[in-house]
């Protein structure tokens, strides 16, 4: 029963509304829904916005602006948390921004949350949402399911702010050789040669890397004979990762977190694409970002091969990419 005073199931008088967002995957997927949780933000003003996502992104989460409190969550491989430790009433809006499923609707009506926001599945008919469609921009998607409901979303509102903090290289081009499959990985000696072919230009190139990336970087070094001044390996934090990419002349790398990361700072890209198209995930329509795609038959963006459709693509095209941003830098 609920105490005296309290509001809606249960919720004490005076305390803020909340509005449960489930996103519990990586920095790239963060980053692809930020318009749909600045969305949800205007949508809901009064309401605190509670975002399951995993604890390490809270720094983003923070700069977006558009969630009050992170709630920790997150399981290998992508999959939907089997709770979420959530406590106190049931949230007044869940949303269901983790993908399209029985899995992570169910997860979210165990709350009891007043409204569901989500794309229809067949196996969960009791949800009635929008349907869903595999080859939509990652972006478009969330924002869509957000009007289906009847609020504006607008997928380009995805910039952050500039850093406080000084760039530790600045005016450098990043390489970024992995990402999180190894099919999603253009081959450590083409990132080597497109550091030399960059260094005899007398451009600075700098390597980064995430936490269990060190082997990986250490090859390119190595390979490239970078100086240590030139390697950030083992994971930035984030400040210092954000003012890297958003100081940087240009980030190549592939469909991986830190390409998003380039894009919400209007730092120009080359990303290197496949074995999902840039269709699905790649930057905006914009002469600063340039994604290298070899259309070929869809592979598995969690395999553990390099996929052949980035391996169509070769250190010629990659530096053609870097000469055509050269040229939009230079040009009055």
């Amino acid at each position: 029963m609920p105490c005296p005073g309290a509001g809606p199931e249960g919720r004490e008088a005076g305390a803020r509304p909340r509005v449960l967002v489930l996103r519990a995957l990586g920095l790239g997927d963060l980053l692809a829904g930020v318009p749909a949780l600045r969305a949800l933000r205007r949508a809901y003003p009064e309401h605190e916005i509670v975002l399951a996502t995993p604890a390490e992104l809270a720094p983003v989460v923070a700069v977006t602006g558009a969630v009050d409190r992170v709630l920790p969550a997150a399981e290998p491989g992508r999959a939907v948390p089997r709770d979420l430790g959530w406590t106190g009433p049931p949230p007044e809006v869940a949303v269901d921004l983790h993908g399209n499923g029985p899995p992570s609707h169910r997860l979210l009506t165990r709350l009891r949350p007043g409204k569901l926001l989500a794309f229809a599945h067949p196996g969960t008919p009791e949800v009635e949402g929008p349907p869903w469609y595999p080859e939509e921009h990652e972006r478009d998607r969330w924002c869509r399911l957000l009007t289906a409901y009847g609020i504006d979303a607008d997928p380009a509102d995805l910039l952050l702010p500039r850093p406080a903090g000084p760039s530790p290289a600045p005016g450098a081009i990043v390489l970024h050789p992995g990402a999180g499959a190894p099919s999603r990985c253009w081959p450590v000696e083409r990132y080597a040669a497109i550091a030399g072919a960059l260094r005899e230009r007398g451009r600075r190139v700098v390597v980064t890397g995430g936490a269990d990336e060190g082997d990986l970087v250490a090859r390119l070094a190595k390979l490239a004979d970078l100086p240590d001044t030139d390697v950030f390996s083992g994971g930035l934090p984030y400040d210092r990762l954000s003012a890297l990419v958003a100081g940087a002349r240009a980030v190549v790398s592939g469909d991986t977190g830190i390409a998003h990361l380039a894009v919400a700072h209007a730092t120009p890209t080359v990303t290197l694409f496949g074995p999902v198209p840039p269709s699905r995930w790649g930057p905006p329509d914009h002469p600063r970002h340039r994604a290298l795609w070899h259309p070929g038959p869809d592979g598995d963006p969690h395999g553990r091969a390099t996929d052949p459709a980035l391996l169509r693509i070769g250190t010629d095209d990659v530096l053609t990419a870097l000469d055509a941003l050269d040229a939009l830098c230079e040009a009055p």
